[in-house]
């Protein structure tokens, strides 16, 4: 069987190959309900590991694990479990205690199928990735679980070895940490209430854009720090202009700001397209 390596570097494309997205107009909306995806990739990004700028010998240990787990399909396992038939495993966090050999990770368990929670425990790629190098490392996994805009910080501060989050690599992020090599191509897509047929004749980010734009001024929501809110507020850092007639609103999670929505409180959600799927079909199947 092709290894879903060599789809990684298509922008989303697994998401859109598990969940069957393809062939539903130009969009691409993702079926029946009251959400649906536009699926036109609006950026470009690389998801990579945040690791401690002071330890050098553990970013290159992290190197070697990203390699070893690319050569040997391991990371075509683990992608599986979320986007195939596979089973997520679940993954424990240990309690921090100075006197172990530890691995600590921040994330942000709020970004399904990168990171999420059941009870105490945790699942999602990046966490059975995280599980994965601190076994390479002979270390015990610590996950510390904050807010997404912290799990920089954590690491820049000392709190934690390093961030696994779904991290697009960027300048303003590497002030705060260096970036392992990357294991993951991602992109942004919008999300619309099912009944909206201003993008159905779109076929490129272009044609998105420029129905956004031909919109009076309104409001874009997603996940606070993430990729979406750089793109719609605009970063030079990040290389996006902005979208000048929409304000952006901040959420916790990517669901909230989709449930937001579809309450009328804003006109469109911008996030990941993998998440945005997982959250797409989730809203859908609850209505």
């Amino acid at each position: 069987m092709k290894k879903l390596t060599s789809r990684l570097v298509a922008a989303g494309m697994i998401a859109v190959m598990a969940f069957a997205m393809a062939g539903c107009g130009n969009t691409g909306a993702s079926g029946t309900g009251v959400v649906k995806t536009i699926d036109i990739s609006l950026t470009d990004e690389q998801y990579a590991f945040g690791v401690d700028k002071t330890n050098d010998e553990l970013l290159k240990q992290t190197n070697e694990y990203i390699a070893q787990i690319k050569e040997d399909g391991t990371l075509d396992e683990i992608c599986e479990h979320y986007f195939g038939d596979g089973t997520p495993v679940g993954v424990t966090s240990a309690k921090e205690d100075s006197s172990k050999d530890q691995l600590i990770v921040s994330t942000n368990a709020e970004f399904s199928p990168f990171e999420y929670k059941e009870g105490d425990t945790f699942y999602g790629i990046d966490m059975e990735l995280a599980a994965g190098l601190a076994e390479y490392l002979n270390k015990e996994l610590v996950i510390l679980d904050v807010d997404f805009e912290a799990v920089c910080t954590y690491v820049d501060t000392g709190k934690a070895d390093m961030a696994i989050a779904g991290l697009t690599i960027n300048e303003t992020r590497k002030e705060s940490v260096n970036f392992s090599d990357s294991y993951y191509t991602a992109s942004q897509v919008v999300i619309v209430p099912a009944d909206d047929t201003s993008f159905d004749d779109c076929t490129t980010a272009d044609d998105v854009l420029a129905v956004i734009a031909a919109k009076d001024a309104g409001k874009i929501g997603g996940q606070s720090g993430t990729t979406a809110e750089f793109f719609v507020k605009g970063d030079a850092d990040w290389g996006f202009d902005g979208l000048s007639n929409m304000s952006w609103v901040g959420y916790t999670s990517g669901s909230l700001a989709v449930n937001d929505m579809l309450s009328g409180n804003i006109d469109y959600v911008i996030i990941d397209q993998a998440p945005a799927n997982m959250i797409v079909k989730k809203i859908n199947a609850a209505n």
